[in-house]
């Protein structure tokens, strides 16, 4: 297995160490003086292309969840068809129309699954996954217009502890911020009252029991650690995630 990090925020480069661990590819992208979009495209074409090159189940860390789609469209360069498990506080359904905050990762699983493909999947060469082949884990704070989409598409949400996995290959994707807020220090978008990382291990563990998980990704949404204890609580965490 080969971990890949990604030490990015969309195209803002985070400080040494912000994801405390050991990669065997760093993925620094050189981006263009171009605009927004253009920019993401290089560093997830990058990212495309060092998933497509790691062989057999890579592990990806990076600081948002956008870098999804590089893994998908990845292991869709080398042949995989996956679906895709999306652990997340919050749903990440918003597309530009109905975003009332701008925040591009509030769209990043409706991203993944074909929305925008000329702003996104197009540009580094994803092909959006059907919805039916999509399971939201938690989101346990979804603004009213993804409650409305869920409502109505076909994107299944369950419960952490009942998750289960689409048919045929999948990518695992973690969101840190499902974890209870208590649990992660720092996030850029805490929200309590979720389960324990624990719990979240625990889910991913029986998805990886399935044998059908082509790819994981991680993505650690938080700001700078402030302390040696923040530091080492982040440190602590993803050494977790670094064993499954």
């Amino acid at each position: 297995m080969t971990t890949i990090l990604v030490p990015y925020h969309q195209d803002e480069q985070l400080p040494h160490d912000d994801i405390p661990v050991r990669a065997d590819v760093t993925v620094r992208p050189v981006f263009p003086a171009t605009d927004h979009w253009d920019r993401l495209a290089t560093g997830y074409e990058a990212v495309a292309a060092a998933a497509a090159r790691a062989g057999e189940r890579p592990l990806v860390f990076s600081g948002d969840c956008l870098f999804a789609g590089a893994v998908v469209a990845g292991l869709q360069r080398a042949g995989a068809d996956p679906g895709i498990v999306w652990f997340d506080a919050h749903a990440d359904l918003h597309t530009l129309d109905s975003s009332t905050s701008g925040y591009l990762g509030g769209m990043s699983l409706r991203l993944v699954t074909g929305a925008h493909p000329e702003e996104y999947g197009n540009r580094f060469g994803l092909r959006g996954i059907a919805a039916g082949r999509a399971v939201l884990a938690d989101a346990r704070d979804t603004d009213p217009a993804e409650a409305e989409y869920l409502a109505t598409g076909a994107i299944r949400r369950l419960p952490v502890a009942e998750v289960t996995a689409p048919p045929g290959p999948f990518v695992l994707h973690v969101d840190l911020d499902v974890i209870d807020a208590g649990e992660v220090p720092g996030l850029r978008f805490p929200v309590a009252g979720g389960p324990s990382a624990g719990d979240v291990l625990d889910a991913c563990e029986r998805l990886l029991a399935t044998g059908r998980v082509a790819a994981v990704h991680v993505a650690c949404p938080w700001h700078p650690a402030v302390d040696e204890h923040e530091r080492q609580a982040r440190a602590r965490l993803l050494s977790r995630f670094a064993r499954l």
